[in-house]
């Protein structure tokens, strides 16, 4: 039995990790740990990630993949096969691949996005980068990036910030920032949604 298999098998509870605040917990959080431990004691941290962004592209390009990933209704024995054949096709070997072939024989290929997610949380970690989410209405400037990593590092204890930026016009204008469990709605839309229940409080 390969290595995380039997850190699976045998710490079946949760596993919680500090990051940049948060807790990474839960199934997906048990399964990011044990592969960014194994990666860290392989010296393969980097070549991992790499791998995991390709069959993340992987499942974004292909309905089919998706649903496969998606919809937990396959056996354990088709998903492992699909997969495979994925995998061998794409080039995705090594700790990576079987790191996704063992998700796939536990059934919990529908986690897979939140795992990778976790782990790519835990090897910023490692590094001193808090990865930031911040959602905008229209596509910033660099100078408006660069003052949100400024306003951000004093939250993150001047840890170096990365930003994950999402344009969604949704939110009218303003900003949304997530960071670790943090959340601050500065956007146009709450505001108004803020007044409207103000204004019928009144009423």
């Amino acid at each position: 039995m390969w290595p995380l298999a039997s850190y699976l098998l045998n710490n079946p509870g949760e596993r919680p990790v500090s990051q940049g605040g948060s807790i990474v917990s839960g199934v997906a959080g048990r399964y990011a740990t044990a592969l960014f431990e194994l990666a860290v004691e392989a010296n393969s941290v980097d070549s991992i990630s790499a791998d995991l962004d390709r069959f993340e592209a992987l499942i974004a390009e292909s309905a089919d993949l998706a649903r496969l990933v998606r919809v937990p209704v396959f056996t354990a024995e088709q998903q492992l096969n699909a997969i495979t054949a994925v995998l061998e096709k794409a080039g995705i070997g090594g700790w990576a691949g079987k790191f996704i072939r063992l998700v796939a024989s536990k059934r919990r290929l529908f986690l897979i996005h939140e795992i990778i997610k976790a782990y790519k949380a835990l090897v910023a970690e490692s590094r001193g980068i808090v990865r930031a989410e911040v959602t905008v209405a229209e596509e910033p400037s660099a100078k408006v990036l660069e003052d949100i990593k400024t306003a951000l590092k004093s939250a993150a204890n001047g840890g170096e910030i990365v930003l994950d930026v999402r344009v969604d016009p949704a939110i009218l204008g303003g900003l949304v920032v997530k960071l670790g469990s943090r959340m601050v709605d500065a956007s146009l839309r709450y505001k108004l949604n803020s007044i409207r229940l103000a204004l019928k409080e009144v009423g």
